[in-house]
C-alpha cells in the first residue's frame, strides 16, 4: 500500500483537520507526523494540550493509521526518514511564512519519486481565529502551572516579560513580531515586587504580605493565559516560606525566585551593604529544601536568586552557592549582576554549565542588556526577564502626557501621545 504523510500540530481539530485526514486515507496509510512541541514553541505558541495528549486525541481519528513525532518545524528530516508516496497539505502554503517549506517539501519529494498532494482549505476556517477564542475561554491553574516546565523543555530561550497590572499583563500576552518569516511572542510573565509596589506608589521593602501582592497577581491571571513567575524577595522566614510555597502552587503560578538575603529587604541596586546582609548557605538550603518539601505537585519551581555578584564577591563564591543550593532542590538558579560588561555572568553560566548540564539558568540582563537572546543562549541560560521596562516605559510617557496638558491648558496636543480610547477597549476582553 502505498504511505501517505501528513504533518500537523494536533491542538485544534477542526473539520479543516478531518478533511485532509480523510483525503490522505484516500490515497493509502495515512502517517501523521505530529510536532513536538520543540518543534512548534519556537515558531507559535505552545500548544494548550501536551504531545501525549495531542497523540491520543489524534490517534483515534479514522482514517489514521499511525503517528510519528516530527521533531522539527520543516518537514524534510521525516520525508527523508519516511519516503512516504504522497504528502498532502492544505493550500493555505502557497503564499506567507510556510511558503519557503512548501518550496522544501516540493524538491525534497521530487528526489523521492513522491508527489505533493494539495487540498483547498477549508472555507469558514480560521485556525488563527479559533486559537484567539480558546485563549479567550482562559486556563486552569494546573494547565497554566505547568506550562513553564513545558516551554523550558521545548525551546533553547524563554522569554519572560514584567507585568504588575492586568492591562500590562493583557500586553505580555497579546503582542508579537513577525520576524524573519516567524511570529515572535513573550512566553510567560515575571510578577515583580518591585514594579508592583513602585505603580501602587510604596517603597520596595518586602513590607507588603503576601494577600496584598496577591490581590494585583489575580488581576493578571483573571485577564491572561502564560506562565507567571513570582518575585518572592527573600522569601521570608523558613516556616512561612512553605505556606506562600502552596498558596502561589494552588493559584496557578508556575515558580517562585527568591533571593539569598536576610533580614529587612533592601533593593539591591542601591544597597551598600549587600554582603553583611547574605544569608548563610546552610540557612538558604533549608529553606529551599522545606519549600520542595511543602509543594504538592512536582511542577511548581522554587528558583534560587544569587546576590554574590551584587556583593561584591567572587564568581568562585557565586558558584558554591549555587552548587548547594542545587544540592538543596533548587530547580534552577538565577544569577545577578550589576556589572555593565556581563563578564562575571557569562563566566558563571558557563562554569555551572561544565556542573550541571540541565538546570535552568535564570539571566536578568537589566544592566548589561547589549548581549542578545542569541549570546545568552550560548552561554547556557535558559530563561531571559525583561523585568522592569514595562513600568519604566509607563512612568515618561504619563508624565509627558501631565505635562503637555498643563503647558497647553487643554488635552488637543497630548492626543499623539495617548491610544484613541477605542482601542484601549478593545484590549478588554467582553468589551466588544
Amino acid at each position: 500500500m502505498a504511505s501517505v504523510y501528513l504533518g500537523i500540530t494536533g491542538d485544534i481539530i477542526h473539520p479543516g483537520i478531518i478533511n485532509i485526514i480523510n483525503e490522505g486515507a484516500k490515497y493509502g496509510e495515512l502517517i501523521v507526523g505530529l510536532l513536538t512541541d520543540s518543534a512548534i514553541a519556537p515558531h507559535k505558541r505552545l500548544p494548550y494540550l501536551s504531545y501525549e495528549q495531542r497523540k491520543v486525541v489524534v490517534e483515534n481519528i479514522k482514517g489514521v493509521s499511525r503517528i510519528v513525532p516530527q521533531q522539527e518545524w520543516s518537514y524534510v528530516p521525516n520525508l527523508l526518514k519516511y519516503k512516504p508516496d504522497y504528502i498532502i497539505h492544505g493550500d493555505d502554503w502557497v503564499t506567507g511564512p510556510l511558503s519557503k517549506i512548501r518550496d522544501d517539501v516540493y524538491a525534497v519529494m521530487q528526489e523521492l519519486g513522491g508527489k505533493v498532494i494539495e487540498v483547498p482549505y477549508t472555507k469558514g476556517i480560521n485556525s488563527s481565529a479559533l486559537a484567539e477564542q480558546q485563549k479567550a475561554i482562559g486556563t486552569t491553574p494546573e494547565v497554566r502551572l505547568k506550562t513553564l516546565r513545558r516551554l523550558l523543555a521545548a525551546k533553547p530561550i524563554v522569554r519572560i516579560l514584567e507585568v504588575h497590572d492586568g492591562l500590562s499583563g493583557l500586553i505580555a500576552e497579546h503582542v508579537s513580531v513577525c520576524k524573519d518569516g516567524e511570529f515572535h511572542t513573550f512566553d510567560g510573565m515575571w510578577s515583580s515586587s518591585l514594579t508592583d509596589s513602585t505603580s501602587k506608589g510604596k517603597p520596595d521593602i518586602e513590607a507588603v504580605d503576601l494577600t496584598t501582592r496577591l490581590q494585583g497577581v489575580t488581576d493578571i491571571l483573571e485577564c491572561t493565559t502564560k506562565p507567571i513567575i513570582y518575585d518572592g524577595d527573600t522569601g521570608g522566614l523558613a516556616e512561612h516560606f512553605v505556606y506562600t510555597v502552596r498558596t502561589l502552587e494552588r493559584n496557578g503560578i508556575s515558580a517562585i525566585i527568591i533571593e539569598d538575603k536576610m533580614g529587612l529587604k533592601k533593593n539591591s541596586l542601591f544597597g551598600t551593604d549587600v554582603k553583611q546582609h547574605l544569608a548563610p548557605i546552610e540557612d538558604f538550603s533549608l529553606k529551599i529544601s522545606m519549600g520542595k518539601q511543602a509543594q504538592v505537585t512536582k511542577d511548581f519551581m522554587i528558583i534560587a536568586r544569587l546576590e554574590s555578584l551584587i556583593a561584591g564577591g567572587t564568581v568562585a563564591e557565586a558558584l558554591e552557592r549555587a552548587y548547594a543550593y542545587v544540592k538543596a532542590g533548587a530547580d534552577g538558579i538565577m544569577i545577578h549582576s550589576k556589572d555593565k560588561s556581563g563578564e562575571d555572568v557569562k563566566e558563571f553560566c558557563l562554569a555551572f554549565r561544565g556542573e550541571y548540564s540541565h538546570v535552568p539558568l535564570i539571566l536578568v540582563p537589566t544592566t548589561y542588556n547589549q548581549f542578545t537572546e542569541a549570546e545568552f543562549q550560548q552561554w547556557g541560560a535558559n530563561i531571559i526577564i525583561y523585568a522592569n521596562h514595562m513600568l519604566r516605559a509607563a512612568y515618561p510617557a504619563m508624565v509627558d502626557v501631565a505635562k503637555s496638558i498643563l503647558e497647553n491648558g487643554r488635552s488637543l496636543e497630548a492626543d499623539p501621545l495617548c491610544m484613541p480610547i477605542k482601542q484601549i477597549l478593545e484590549l478588554i476582553p467582553g468589551t466588544k
